[in-house]
């Protein structure tokens, strides 16, 4: 093993894990380690991370503000098509990685690497999503993954492993963590430990981004998106960048308790896992763009947007965002948006977001065809014919099987 590597680019969070494995692989490989650590909007404090790694001897060291990209060409393009992994998960965590490994691919190719490696387990979903993503824009790249190498396989022989190399340990992460937490601008998600009984409640210390609904304000709070291609592009009026937007979004939402998911859900290895959920912003945003097509998009298009969302959305879960197929539907998704503009009126109450209000210039709504009141646009009598048409294979199905008893 040693001497097969001259140099790695190890995606870094600068917690006990990520820094465990920058010291087994110099350690093992006898490398030199370059760390890369993304701002997708986790919310800490990113130098600490860049102060550990100058301690154990990393000379290479990026980090890099990625937010906007992080929402502008990945989180959008994914809610352009309503994205929900099995009924109910917005892919908080899915959509991150393959920016994730875009970048560590480019930074490798920028410093000579001639490997990457990452801190996912052989359990999880994120080992398939990062791997794909190297590959898809890499196919030659070498790929660590020490979880899937080493003999720490457990938080004792982690610790144990840290203190041997005096590697600082955050305090929260001696003796055993509560539970896993990934973030970023779109969401929070917590797995694990407490976490791992599906009929135990979650405690409330477990929510960080949303308060309890039974908390929140006891009146509303209206909020109006705009909408321009199928992007939103401001709130209540103000213009936004696109994660700045999101910014917002959360921030109301977390304020009304909304976007709390409980899901067990399948694992693309094969099991199912319990993850507890929060997507404040993320769910006002999929209500509100549900809202704005509800107007815009012809019956056909809206339809078939529907029957291919899960497909997507199992791409996105699964790791495949760089397949030709997740590009393809993205070309017909993208092609449904063009006339998806307008401002839709959302009501936040208690955990609950419903629309209440939507419109648009390129709105299909013809108040003269569907009033109750006269009209003279519409003849009540061409439904009769097209009943019948929709009935006749019905009709003969039925008088055959009369004929046959």
């Amino acid at each position: 093993m040693k001497g097969q590597v001259k140099k790695v680019v190890l995606a870094y969070s600068g917690g006990l894990d990520t820094s465990v494995i920058l010291r087994w692989l110099q350690e093992t490989y006898r490398c030199e380690v370059v760390t890369f650590t993304a701002d997708l909007g986790q919310g800490e404090e990113l130098e600490p991370a860049r102060k550990k790694a100058e301690m154990l001897g990393v000379k290479e060291i990026f980090i890099e503000d990625l937010r906007e990209e992080f929402v502008r060409d990945y989180v959008f393009p994914m809610f352009r098509a309503n994205a929900l992994y099995e009924g109910v998960y917005l892919l908080g965590t899915s959509i991150a990685r393959p920016l994730i490994a875009k970048r560590q691919i480019e930074i490798a190719r920028q410093v000579g690497a001639d490997a990457v490696a990452h801190g996912a387990t052989g359990k999880g979903n994120d080992q398939v999503r990062f791997e794909l993503g190297y590959y898809a824009l890499e196919p030659n790249i070498k790929v660590i993954a020490p979880w899937r190498e080493w003999d720490l396989t457990s938080r004792t022989r982690l610790i144990d492993y840290a203190e041997k190399h005096q590697i600082p340990i955050p305090k929260d992460k001696r003796g055993e963590a509560p539970f896993s937490v990934d973030s970023n601008l779109l969401h929070i998600s917590a797995e694990g430990k407490v976490l791992e009984d599906p009929w135990v409640e979650p405690e409330e210390y477990v929510y960080s981004r949303t308060v309890a609904p039974e908390e929140a304000p006891d009146e509303p709070e209206y909020v109006e998106i705009e909408f321009r291609r199928g992007d939103a592009v401001a709130v209540n009026g103000k213009p936004l960048s696109p994660a700045a937007l999101l910014a917002e979004l959360n921030a109301i939402g977390g304020r009304h308790g909304i976007g709390r998911v409980d899901l067990v859900e399948n694992r693309f290895v094969g099991m199912k896992s319990r993850g507890v959920y929060e997507t404040p912003g993320g769910t006002i945003l999929h209500a509100a763009h549900r809202g704005i097509e509800s107007l815009t998009l012809d019956r056909g298009a809206m339809h078939l947007k529907d029957e291919l969302m899960p497909r997507y959305a199992e791409l996105v879960y699964n790791g495949f965002w760089f397949s030709p197929e997740r590009e393809m539907l993205q070309a017909l998704i993208d092609k449904s948006q063009e006339r998806v503009d307008g401002v839709v009126r959302l009501k936040c109450y208690k955990g609950h977001v419903r629309v209440v209000g939507r419109k648009s210039p390129h709105s299909l709504y013809s108040l003269a065809h569907v009033t109750f009141e006269e009209d003279s646009v519409y003849d009540q009598r061409d439904a009769e014919g097209f009943i019948r048409l929709q009935a006749l294979r019905l009709r003969l199905a039925a008088a055959t099987r009369r004929r046959e008893t």
